[in-house]
């Protein structure tokens, strides 16, 4: 299990290695300057050319790598903003509690939906019921998710206003107690984690649906009924059981998914995450930034692929007896 851990870490650290320099070169092939945007537009042809050396965006492409790239690895110094004039390190940190409450939530609307859906429709396998989940999860799995969460505002929150519209929180938070916040965040939570966890629900239900009606078919699931056992358990306990190692193996192929679907709906509805925080620096040409938030998520989806290969041999017996 040792040897497993090692090289699985150290695959990942040069997967990391690879992604982090392939979006290095990738970001400064953008077209525009950060110092044609914003006030920088009216700055003289001097004064750009002393941001630009300022920033040093006038030393060779290579030399600006080999500089960012010690800089992370050896004092894991991300740079500096260039909007935000204040370290990337101190934006990432304020962004990514929103995320990942909002990922977390997702999550969770995600697998609840998917589970129940999908051992419904496996225990009567071409009933009515199975055809109706089948096509739901089709269908908002094909929908786009920035058009679901635009209609979920356009319905919940301008037809019906059950809910707020964006934001994390309402202008008057700091003025509510402990539980006023509490309630208040939930309530801005609720619609954007309903959209992500619907518009991935339908897909992980199939893919649920399918691995139990394999399950069920085995012997020992018929042996257990025969001894009397509540179809509950039977399905709960047993089939379910068996039926997680693949499901873990979904969660880490889900995660880069879940990371792009939370850029659109944090633009959507305007929650202060990584995914908002990427996109508005990518419309001011913040490098740093960019590089930041980009490299930060590639961070988690690698982490997150390890820990699913790592949860898979803990869960399957016989990879652990194979892992050396």
């Amino acid at each position: 299990m040792a040897g497993f851990l090692l090289r699985r870490l150290a695959a990942s650290l040069l997967l990391l290695l690879l992604v982090v320099s392939f979006l290095f070169f990738l970001v400064r092939r953008m077209p525009g300057d950060p110092t044609n945007f914003g006030e920088s537009s009216r700055l003289t042809a001097t004064q750009r050319h002393h941001l630009r050396e300022l920033y040093g965006l006038d030393r060779p492409v290579g030399a600006q790598y080999l500089g960012w790239i010690s800089s992370v690895a050896l004092r894991f110094d991300w740079g500096t903003s260039l909007s935000q004039q204040r370290p990337v390190s101190a934006a990432l940190l304020d962004a990514f509690p929103a995320t990942a409450l909002l990922a977390a939530a997702g999550l969770a609307v995600e697998y609840t939906l998917a589970l129940l859906l999908g051992i419904a429709a496996a225990r009567r396998p071409g009933s009515g019921l199975d055809h109706a989940i089948r096509v739901g999860g089709l269908l908002f799995y094909s929908l786009p998710i920035f058009w679901l969460g635009l209609m979920a505002v356009l319905l919940f929150s301008y037809v019906f206003r059950l809910l707020p519209s964006s934001h994390m929180v309402s202008v008057d938070f700091d003025t509510l107690g402990p539980a006023g916040r509490f309630l208040d965040v939930c309530r801005h939570l609720l619609l954007p984690a309903l959209v992500m966890g619907l518009g991935m629900a339908g897909g992980t239900a199939r893919y649920v649906r399918s691995r139990m009606i394999e399950v069920l078919s085995q012997d020992y699931i018929r042996t257990a009924r025969a001894k009397g056992l509540s179809e509950r358990r039977v399905l709960w306990v047993h089939a379910l059981r068996n039926a997680a190692v693949p499901i873990v193996q979904l969660f880490s192929l889900m995660l880069p998914l879940l990371l792009s679907g939370a850029v659109l709906i944090e633009v959507v509805f305007s929650w202060p995450g990584l995914g908002l925080l990427t996109f508005n620096a990518i419309q001011a040409r913040d490098y740093p930034l960019i590089l930041g938030t980009t490299s930060f998520s590639a961070t988690l989806v690698i982490l997150g692929n390890l820990g699913g290969d790592l949860l898979h041999a803990w869960l399957d017996p016989t990879m652990r007896s194979e892992a050396p």
